[in-house]
Parts: structure tokens; sequence; C-alpha cells
């Protein structure tokens, strides 16, 4: 091993907001470390700018003028003298530019290097590093499509995939399921890749009917260690947004987990990547997965690959960061302690398709009891700003087997109030009636036709 320099950090700039930028400062106060929270013009009530040690607002609302601000962020870290910034996800969390500005400040960028974020946030590149590494992908376009699109769909064969090259959160994405609506579907995916990251490249991808979404958590140190832990089902998505996430899959068996984390480990250590990510997996019906992409920073979902190991993630990204080589072994990491599952409660209207729905709390009862783990910076009085994402909270819930998990998961959400904006809580309580989900039959498309019932049932009704 080569030698071990460990720099304890004294100070940590969280370069984001809300409920993430809270979880965070909660594991800096458990490692005594101060913390330092940034927040825009909107964000002065915000539950995470009460709970650090020092704050800096860095900007008007619009997260183009704040979250967003390279500059602002890397003079609010200097100016408070922090030795570090951790980016928490989402915003500037897998930007390699933001990493390298942090760096060159002679600061620590708490997640993968600058040269690991341009290169693995190019989804195109990363699925090349797969191959190299003997990981099976879909079979795609290899590459950026051009003007020869149409040949290269052929080639690939119907259905398929149109994925923008710095695509993220199913933006710049569209299934195209016959040759007849290619073009359409090639300039709908380019113009939204176009809109959302200022470039209209992508790429082209096997279309995998009815599969999984399966992701594997890893943690990697600088001395080339890396583990892979218990995988996370985020099957159940609506628009390639996740809203259940639960480990171990009710899907995977005990020879193909241990298959998925030996290819992620393969992907990870072909990166020469180091902190903590998650390498994504599309599975066929079949139990054949695919490599999909590497999500270069902290998930949503994060809560409960934590609860099935037992390991506080953002303590082990921090860790990693100082110098420190992983105490954890393939063996603990692969541990199986409990069943998990995270429902994201979302601001929205689920009854009218999803609507947004900021306004101000009036009445707020979390979830409690044993299992039941609730991570929100929200509060009665507290007034949701319409600038950001319409995650208010995480529900995380555990058992020893998935039968209690998905009792216990019914009885929290029937205990947890949230009154002044409508939320998505009654949706999952829908999902939790479903007799594919209590079964676990799920797979990508499992929400829209759940959704699509309910309609057809409220049609039924009104004849």
């Amino acid at each position: 091993m080569a030698t071990v320099k460990i720099t304890p950090f004294k100070k940590v700039l969280i370069a984001n907001r809300g409920e993430i930028a809270l979880r965070i400062i909660r594991t800096l106060k458990e490692m005594n470390i101060k913390s330092v929270a940034v927040y825009s013009e909107a964000d002065r009530s915000s539950l995470h700018v009460r709970m650090a040690d020092e704050s800096v607002c860095i900007g008007a609302a619009p997260s183009l003028q704040s979250y967003l601000n390279i500059d602002a962020l890397v003079t609010a870290a200097k100016m408070t003298g922090a030795d570090a910034v951790h980016p928490g996800y989402g915003f500037l969390s897998e930007n390699a530019d933001f990493a390298q500005a942090v760096t060159k400040e002679g600061l620590t960028f708490i997640g993968p290097t600058a040269a690991s974020l341009e290169m693995l946030g190019v989804k195109s590149t990363a699925r090349e590093i797969a191959v190299k590494a003997g990981v099976p992908i879909t079979p795609g376009s290899d590459g950026v499509v051009g003007k020869n699109f149409r040949t290269v769909a052929k080639r690939i064969g119907f259905p398929i995939m149109i994925k923008a090259v710095l695509g993220g959160g199913g933006k710049g994405m569209r299934a195209c399921l016959k040759e007849e609506d290619l073009d359409v579907m090639m300039n709908t995916a380019q113009g939204e890749a176009r809109a959302n990251f200022g470039d209209d490249r992508v790429y082209f991808e096997k279309l995998v009917l009815n599969p999984r979404h399966i992701e594997v958590q890893i943690a990697a140190d600088n001395y080339g260690n890396v583990v892979a832990f218990t995988e996370r089902d985020c099957s159940m998505q609506r628009r390639h947004q996740k809203l259940v996430e639960e480990s171990p899959s009710p899907f995977v068996d005990s020879t193909t987990r241990q298959k998925l984390q030996v290819a992620a480990c393969k992907v990870i250590k072909a990166a020469k990547y180091h902190g903590v990510g998650t390498v994504e997996f599309l599975m066929a019906p079949t139990k054949e997965f695919y490599f999909m992409e590497v999500n270069t920073r902290l998930q949503v979902e994060h809560p409960v690959t934590e609860a099935v190991c037992g390991l506080d993630l953002v303590k082990l990204q921090i860790q990693i960061a100082q110098g420190e080589p992983l105490q954890v072994t393939q063996e603990e990491a692969a541990k199986i302690r409990c069943h998990a599952v995270e429902h994201r409660i979302n601001a929205e209207d689920s009854e009218h398709n999803f609507m947004p729905c900021p306004g101000t709390i009036s009445k707020w009862i979390a979830a409690g009891g044993l299992g039941v783990r609730v991570d929100s910076h929200m509060y009665e009085g507290y007034a949701i700003p319409t600038y950001y994402d319409s995650l208010i909270a995480k529900l995380i819930v555990t058992a020893p087997d998935r039968v209690r998990l998905l009792e216990r998961s019914r009885r929290s959400l029937g205990e947890f109030v949230i009154e002044g904006v409508k939320t998505t809580i009654p949706f999952h309580q829908k999902i939790l009636a479903n007799e594919d989900f209590i079964q676990g039959n799920i797979d990508t498309g499992l929400i829209e036709r759940i959704m699509k019932a309910e309609k057809e049932s409220e049609g039924k009704t009104e004849n």
C-alpha cells in the first residue's frame, strides 16, 4: 500500500441546500468538524442554515445565481476558512469545473477527481470503460451518433433508447419503439438535451423491455481498495424519476448479487475512481444485467444502503477525502442486516399529473417509531420555494424482512401528516396496495401501469 497521508478537516462548506445539506451537517457535528452552510435569498429560513455553525448568502433565488455559481461558492469557502467542500447531490455535485475550481484554491473536493468526473460524466465514455473492464453493456451506438443515426438505429434494431451524452434525471432521454418514430424522437431528445445541458449530442442503446433498474453503491479509497454494497432496486420510477427505492431487491438472488458487486468494482477500478459513488445497471427479466452509468456523487437514496450495511456513507466520503484507507471489507459491505425502503415525499399533486405544489407548511407531524427515519428540512410555517426540486422529505423504513417492511411502511405513511401543500403520500399508499408491488413483480413501467389502471377505474365509476 502507498504511504498513508491523513489530513483531518476542521471546517467543511456544504455547496448545497435543504435536506441533503442538513444530512451532511449532522455527520459533520458527529465528527467534530465545523460546518458552513450556503443559501440563496429564497432559503434564508431553511433549516440547514439554522443548523450550521456558519452560513453565507451566495446570491439570488435562481440556481444559476446561487447554487450553480462556482465563483460564489469558492469565494464563500475561502472567506470562511473551510478546508474542504462537500457538493451533496444535484447542482454542481458532478461538475468537473467545480471540482477543479475547489482544488485549484488548495481546498479538498469531497468526491472524485475532476478527471474522473469529466471521464464518467460523458455516458458514452463510461460505456467504453465498462467494455474494457469486461462488464456487459446493452448493444448500442458505441459513441455519439451523427448524420448516420438512421443506419446505426437499424443496426441495433428497434426498440431503442435515445440518450443525451450529458443527460441526467431522465432529461434528453426518449424511447423509440419503431423506425417511423425515429426522426421525431431524435428531435425531441436533442432539443431537451440542448435546453438542459447546452449539448445536444446523443447516443443509442438497445431498449430492454420490462427491465429493472438496479444500482450498486461503492466506496473506493486512494489506495486501490474498493468495496461494493448490497444492491438497491430503483425500478419504481415515473418518467425516469425514482419514487421508491428498496434494498435488497426482491428479484436479485445471492449469485446475481455477487456478480453485480464484482462488475461494479471492475468499472470503478478501471476508471481509477475514488470516493463514494453508484454503478447503475439495467436488468432483464432473465436476470442478465447491463451497465448503464456511474453516478459520481452521493445518491438521494443513500439512506437505504446505510440501513442495510450499518454505515454512515457521508462519514465514509469524508474519511476517504481526508486520505484515510477503507476500514470496511467486502464481506462486511455485502452483509444484509435488514430490509429497507425509501419513499420520496414530494410537494406534488399526484392526482393532477404530479404538478409541483409549493406553499407554506401549516402542519407537520413526521412519522416515527421503530425502524422509521425521516430526512427532511421541513417544519411548520416553512414556505417551500418555487425555484428548486419538489422533494420535501425522505421516509426510510427498515424491518427484518420484506413482508414486515411493507407493513411498517403502510403504518408510517398513515401517520405522516403534512398540511398546507399537496404531497405524494397518497400515491405511495396506492403503490403499497398494488399486488404486483407487494409480490415484488416490479419493473420500470409499473408506476405507469398503476396510474393507467387508476384512470380506467375512475372512468368506469363515472360511467
